[in-house]
């Protein structure tokens, strides 16, 4: 189902026929003050009995102040509810479109969608009905007025074309002003966002006065939509005190004439100011016009990140199987770039492959594919014969694990950095696995330790990426994972890499490769791609696959590639 401002108005539910009945009563009520007031100022004049009309005035007032709690009360609870609603919708959307989804926005961009924009979009509901109830006094106010005279609603109708063509004007100009507002603040959010990540190398590299002008370089644009938008405020609000008062007058100047002529009471020519008074007070509500505008605004922008469709995971499971991965004629294009060209290449199941390149090359777009984390433009990418984008989500991730140069740990505590979900064997295990534990136990809480009280060196972030992707049954994909690790300890990690999984079930052995790899029984390991700057890392590996501007220029073993001087220039 498309995702419009219509979506964000139906999720308002129970709260959304409370606030309308809410501004039914307090609308009647507002409506029949005026009424009873005149009656009430007749039997004054009059000397008749005015005790049950004042009553019934004091019953109307407190009637309107108990709706106008209740009406603050659900509208709170609707803004509250919605935003909620639609700040988890956008988190689990943005996890499931991914990275290569999500890079279409900044960071600090999409925080901002997901925390500010959504409040603002959540006034949906609310604001369509506050605007619907009033246009409810207007009409209810001309019925009245022709009820008391004509011609006092005649004068009150011309009078209510200005005040229509006021907040017209008003509300186009504001949708306008807000929409620009917000996808500068945006802009800005995401450099800050980056200046953020990068303070470290921003402080050494003494730029700090240049980060801090590009970021803030945006400010004036900011300020000159915020400048028209208070413009254009200030000049509705102008036009509405004009317009109010001369709708006012022409009511009383009509209803005048009417009093003269014995058609209509004091107390009626009373009424029909109340009534022209609370008509052209709809001018006066730029404020909900202005609330209306900021919601659509903020669904626009929510809407633009909904709208980004999320991988589609099927329903295949895996056969039993050695882990062999295989990409055929694989193309991947990115921003008019291609990034792999054609890319053949045949991974047998335990094989441990270094795959290395320039700069650029594609290495890390390469094993993107394996895990899913992108797709392929062209060709397709196959775990033990079942194609990758086949495979269900919870296959797929059982089977394949990650790990990166910098990762990201995410949870309340280490354990929860390794492994958030899996009991505290299987965590201990994966971290003794990858020599994380030995510091993970000298830590103040050992592995409830909080994450924000655990201060990790580059290395020991990257034993934790390691232990999160170790539970993976076939594959292990490590881009430039253990660059930070001392020798001893990524010679360690190595030869944990090369034992076999506990409980690993094993298919037969692939049959020949139809590239130039030759297929070799397995061992019982796990299958691993391994990007890496590193001679010694493609030394220890079985294969290396050598990437250059897109292209597979070779793949063998690390000495017989050795023998071409541009390979040797590759590590130096």
């Amino acid at each position: 189902m498309a995702f419009g401002f219509g979506t964000v108005v139906r999720y308002g539910g129970r709260w959304l026929p409370a606030i309308g009945l809410s501004a039914l009563i307090g609308t009647a009520c507002t409506l029949a003050l005026p009424a009873v007031l005149g009656r009430t100022l007749d039997a004054i004049v009059s000397g008749r009995d005015q005790t049950r009309w004042v009553a019934l005035v004091g019953l109307l007032i407190a009637a309107g102040v108990a709706t106008e709690v209740w009406d603050a009360f659900a509208v709170t609870a609707s803004v509250a509810g919605t935003a909620a609603w639609l700040r988890r919708r956008l988190v689990e959307h943005v996890l499931a479109i991914g990275p290569r989804g999500a890079g279409r926005f900044d960071t600090g961009d999409l925080v901002g969608r997901i925390s500010g924009n959504a409040v603002d979009a959540a006034h949906a509901g609310p604001s369509a009905v506050t605007i619907v109830a009033a246009v409810a006094p207007p009409v209810g106010s001309v019925a009245l007025l022709a009820f008391i005279d004509i011609g006092v609603a005649a004068a009150f109708l011309a009078g209510m074309v200005l005040v229509a063509l006021v907040l017209r004007a008003f509300t186009r100009h504001t949708a306008d002003a807000v929409g620009a507002y917000l996808r500068i603040q945006g802009l800005i959010a995401g450099r800050l966002t980056e200046s953020l990540s990068g303070a470290r190398t921003i402080a050494a590299a003494g730029t700090l006065a240049r980060e801090a002008r590009r970021t803030l370089e945006p400010l004036p644009g900011l300020r000159r939509e915020g400048a028209r938008t208070w413009r254009v405020l200030a000049r509705s609000g102008a036009q509405a005190a004009v317009v109010g008062p001369l709708v006012l007058v022409a009511v009383l100047a009509s209803g005048g004439y009417a009093l003269a002529a014995g058609r209509i009471s004091p107390g009626e020519l009373f009424a029909a100011g109340q009534y022209a008074a609370l008509g052209a007070g709809l001018g006066g509500l730029t404020g909900i016009f202005g609330r209306l505008a900021r919601a659509r605004a903020g669904v626009h922008r929510a809407a633009e990140v909904l709208t980004v469709a999320p991988s589609a995971y099927g329903m295949r499971d895996l056969p039993d199987g050695p882990g062999r991965v295989q990409l055929r004629g694989v193309v991947v294009r990115e921003g008019g770039r291609t990034v792999l060209d054609r890319v053949d290449l045949d991974v047998p199941g335990g094989a441990r492959v270094a795959v290395v390149g320039r700069s650029g090359a594609g290495k890390s777009v390469l094993v993107s594919l394996v895990t899913r984390l992108r797709d392929p433009d062209a060709g397709a990418v196959l775990l033990d014969g079942v194609p990758v984008a086949d495979l269900s989500r919870e296959a797929l991730r059982a089977a394949v694990g990650c790990a990166f140069e910098r990762p990201v740990l995410v949870g309340g505590t280490v354990a929860d950095a390794i492994g958030l979900g899996l009991d505290s064997g299987r965590v201990h295990a994966a971290a003794r696995a990858t020599h994380a534990h030995e510091f993970v136990e000298r830590l103040p809480r050992g592995y409830d330790t909080p994450l924000r009280d655990s201060p990790l060196s580059g290395g020991e972030a990257q034993r934790l990426g390691l232990a999160r992707a170790w539970p993976a049954s076939r594959v292990l994909v490590l881009d430039d994972a253990t660059s930070a690790l001392d020798m001893v300890t990524e010679m360690l990690v190595d030869r944990a890499l090369a034992e076999p999984m506990v409980g690993w079930a094993f298919g037969a052995q692939p049959p020949s490769s139809s590239s130039s790899v030759a297929s070799r029984p397995t061992s019982g390991a796990r299958t691993q791609l391994v990007v890496t700057h590193r001679a010694a890392t493609a030394a220890r590996a079985d294969l290396v696959a050598w990437l250059d501007r897109g292209r597979l220029r070779g793949v063998g073993p690390h000495r017989a590639l050795w023998t071409d001087p541009e390979y040797r220039e590759l590590f130096r």
